[in-house]
């Protein structure tokens, strides 16, 4: 880092944010394969708490792909600086008071853990998304799968790539057999408790 730089202080900091947003702030991390159902579940998780007055925003893998990360690959390397760049984003989230949802497939468990240590793990509420990948290959919502077994996309997680399962998530969800409000619900519980005041 240059000698150059200083950390800012500011006087709105996140004790204020907190108080005028009447709630903590929290990052709630959905990991899962493809087609589990990390992105339904999180925007409807988002609605509800929208709807009960809760200060939120939505960080989705695709949609970051899209924007402040699309001339990143899908090799190794790339997808952890991709992960990286969203660490250091919810974690300006969290700063901003926020309750950030983040739906990212993030297979690796050292990457998890280096998120935890970016965003503070007292931020860092995992959920692992935990669907039957013959499930989640049988939805393809995206084509993916058929893709990856036809051997036109490398590095694909669940195919020619590893998903490593969270050692000791906060919630563990089945979208193949619960329904989006079951598993909702069990989210909601545990984020109300996180970020009550």
């Amino acid at each position: 880092m240059s000698e150059n730089i200083y950390l800012q202080d500011f006087k709105v900091n996140l004790a204020t944010r907190q108080r005028l947003n009447g709630h903590k702030p929290l990052v709630v991390w959905f990991t899962g394969l493809s087609g589990s159902g990390k992105s339904t579940v999180a925007n409807e998780l988002e609605k509800v708490l929208f709807e009960n007055k809760v200060h939120t925003y939505t960080l989705d893998g695709d949609n970051i792909r899209l924007g402040i990360n699309k001339g990143l690959s899908f090799s190794p390397e790339d997808r952890k600086e991709n992960l990286r760049r969203v660490g250091e984003i919810a974690k300006l989230m969290v700063d901003a008071g926020l309750v950030c949802i983040a739906a990212f497939v993030s297979p690796l468990n050292a990457d998890r853990e280096a998120l935890k240590e970016i965003i503070g793990r007292e931020y860092f509420m995992e959920v692992f998304v935990d669907t039957p990948i013959a499930v989640c290959e049988e939805r393809d919502v995206k084509g993916l799968y058929a893709k990856a077994r036809r051997g036109e996309i490398k590095d694909f997680t669940g195919v020619n790539a590893p998903f490593e399962s969270p050692e000791n998530p906060d919630i563990t969800l089945d979208t193949s057999i619960e329904s989006l409000k079951e598993s909702v619900e069990k989210v909601i519980e545990l984020v109300n408790k996180k970020i009550k005041l």
